[in-house]
């Protein structure tokens, strides 16, 4: 695509097509739209805002699934915002050539081009379709939609299922040639006491790696706190509030990724909306856990004029995707309060609710006049889309519904009512 040139409309529904699909499989549909004009044999997408999985990738197995966040960090730093290189660099391992480009979000993208050419061709094109990618990554995770925690969740557990039998497996063989090898009737006193030595060496490094590879999907909960008194500290520096903090106990279960995330955004969403109320000089915030939840308290002591309807909205999408549930309380002139418990645990599956809290604003819309029995053309003249743009959003609403038709997927619709999980409280008892 030439960087002067505007793409043509099929680019432009391929690259839509590519960003709002399912979070978990962006980098093979990112790699399949620059496979034309950036050939390469392996693609990796990494951001630390997605907790589970911040190493998206595709391409040859044997090489994507050998990359490190440590071989990533190191590139990340070598590659300015905006600017993006080909360069040599450690990748899966090796020594590989590889183009490089980070976004200003702080997102790095990394391909191996096919052949060894380390020039990058058109890095101005590149690095744009780059920033719409990761700017949908970042809004996916910052909204946390449905896709995304699902996604980080599934992955968070998966990792620690899967590191914890990998620790317990290798360690018990370590452990295993240590006493074989500190047996007295050995020979070789020399030979005995380096590979003791080496084995020692494993053993460290191998439970080094699960906790810093753990730490990726897992978050201890006063840590969690600690950012999120930052963050409050930061949006109030300039209100007249007075802020106590109730930080969680020490040895409190660490939270997941994407319940430490959500977490700090609630409670940040419901500071925001206590401190909007005029003249509050008093806010409360407190976390505790136990075995199965977070809890979350936020109070302030005075005005008691929040919003609860409209907080209750802003906290809703969060709170269903979790399994969260949310009480909210305001009384004129003694105080307001907003109570979260997030399970640490992912809730039960609900499959109707859950393909369809999968679509997007705009494939509801669509769906709902869908489900009316209106045509393309009518929904397009309703929505001031074209008759293109909605056969996209309809093919992408039947693939996302796991339907084969239009009447599916409105049936799907017509049954598929939910109870969301947010109670919201009484204005003035």
């Amino acid at each position: 695509m030439p960087d002067t040139k505007e793409p043509p409309e099929a680019d432009v529904l391929a690259l839509r097509e590519v960003i709002e699909g399912p979070l978990h499989e962006i980098a093979r549909r990112f790699s399949r739209f620059l496979s034309d004009r950036w050939p390469h044999t392996a693609l990796v997408v990494f951001t630390k805002e997605c907790t589970g999985r911040p190493r998206k990738v595709a391409g040859a197995t044997e090489m994507v699934n050998k990359v490190t966040i440590d071989e990533l960090e190191q590139l990340k730093a070598l590659v300015e915002p905006g600017r993006p290189i080909g360069t040599t660099a450690a990748i899966g391992g090796a020594a590989r050539t590889v183009w490089a480009v980070r976004d200003p979000v702080g997102t790095l993208l990394v391909l191996v081009p096919r052949g060894s050419r380390k020039q990058l061709p058109r890095p101005a094109a590149l690095s744009a379709l780059f920033g719409i990618v990761a700017t949908s990554i970042s809004q996916q995770v910052a909204q946390a939609s449905p896709d995304y925690l699902a996604e980080s969740r599934a992955a968070s557990s998966e990792r620690a299922r899967t590191i914890t039998e990998m620790a317990t497996a290798h360690e018990s063989a370590l452990v295993a040639i240590l006493n074989t090898l500190r047996a007295t009737a050995l020979d070789d006193r020399r030979a005995r006491v380096a590979a003791t030595e080496s084995a020692s060496v494993a053993l460290v490094a191998l439970r080094s790696a699960q906790k810093s590879d753990l730490a990726l999907s897992e978050e201890p909960a006063p840590a969690a706190f600690t950012k999120l008194r930052r963050d409050v500290r930061h949006l109030l520096k300039h209100h007249e509030a007075s802020v106590e903090f109730v930080p969680p106990a020490k040895a409190a279960r660490p939270l997941p990724g994407e319940v430490a995330y959500a977490a700090r955004a609630m409670t940040r969403t419901a500071v925001l909306a206590l401190t909007a109320q005029p003249g509050p000089s008093r806010l409360r915030v407190a976390w505790t856990c136990d075995d199965t939840s977070l809890r979350i308290d936020v109070r302030e002591q005075e005005s008691g004029s929040v919003d609860v309807h409209a907080l209750s909205r802003q906290l809703e999408g969060r709170a269903r995707t979790l399994g969260a549930t949310v009480s909210l309380d305001a009384v004129p002139g003694w105080g307001s309060r907003a109570g979260i418990v997030l399970p640490f645990d992912p809730p039960a599956v609900r499959t109707g609710e859950t393909r369809l809290s999968s679509l997007k604003a705009r494939e509801q819309e669509v769906l709902h006049l869908l489900a009316q029995g209106k045509r393309n053309k009518a929904i397009a003249d309703t929505l001031g889309i074209t008759e293109s743009t909605v056969k996209f959003h309809v093919t992408g609403v039947l693939r996302k519904l796991e339907v084969s038709s239009r009447g599916e997927a409105a049936a799907l619709a017509l049954n598929g009512h939910e109870q969301g999980p947010v109670a919201g409280g009484r204005e003035g008892r």
